[in-house]
């Protein structure tokens, strides 16, 4: 069904109050303040024309309703909708081909296939797999499909992957995640692939296969306080 020209949707999530305490106003407030926090980790298409602003509560009401917006952020992606999860990475410094990493980031990685002709960078954050703002792929997917190609289908859809002003190539117009790196990598390169491979730490030869090895070693060589001995 159409309405306004726009595909209605197909799919709710209902939030509710506990005790059954919330106001015209405070669903006011929550409206523009979700509002913002979609906009701001640009994970989803947003079909509202207007974006609220936030109106006038009491100190001790916004409190209960920051509260509450961060309960609504904590469970959303246990039901797997990641929408209004923030999109934010940290870009590493020229150093970052080192084996070190801090908190759940990963190095950033490279995917730079020579013969064809794509170029693009992402970084492993908490669970995902972020493919950078600015990276390129295949104009048009080419392999068997598995599934991956209605993934970028939707992707392009949405304009998160568009056409660059050469018409040869895509280039990612925002930061766009993955739930794997083989999800990412088939998506840029139009076709199935092995992201454990083809993905490797920048400026080295080293594949997140190899890296994340590293990684588990590392957990595995720790002792019981938590520290790695050298």
């Amino acid at each position: 069904e159409e309405k306004g020209g726009k595909d209605f949707w197909d799919r709710a999530i209902v939030v509710t109050s506990k005790d059954f305490n919330l106001t015209k106003a405070h669903a006011r407030w929550l409206e523009s303040r979700v509002i913002g926090i979609a906009t701001e980790a640009r994970r989803c298409k947003l079909m509202n024309g207007t974006a609220p602003p936030l109106i006038q509560l009491p100190e001790a009401d916004v409190s209960d309703m920051e509260f509450f917006t961060q309960q609504v952020q904590l469970i959303l992606p246990v039901l797997g909708e990641n929408l209004l999860r923030s999109s934010s990475v940290t870009m590493a410094r020229d150093d970052i081909g080192s084996e070190s990493a801090s908190d759940s980031r990963s190095p950033i990685f490279e995917l730079n296939p020579r013969s064809e002709g794509v170029y693009a960078t992402g970084q492993e954050v908490g669970g995902e797999f972020t493919v950078f703002e600015g990276s390129t792929a295949r104009r048009h997917w080419f392999g068997t499909d598995r599934g991956y190609i209605r993934m970028r289908e939707q992707i392009e859809q949405d304009g998160s992957l568009a056409p660059t002003p050469t018409g040869d190539l895509m280039v990612f117009t925002r930061n766009v995640h993955f739930k794997a790196p083989s999800a990412a990598a088939a998506v840029v390169l139009g076709r199935n692939a092995n992201g454990r491979k083809e993905w490797k730490i920048k400026n080295t030869s080293t594949t997140y296969a190899e890296w994340q090895e590293r990684q588990i070693e590392r957990v595995e060589g720790a002792d019981y306080s938590g520290e790695t001995p050298v």
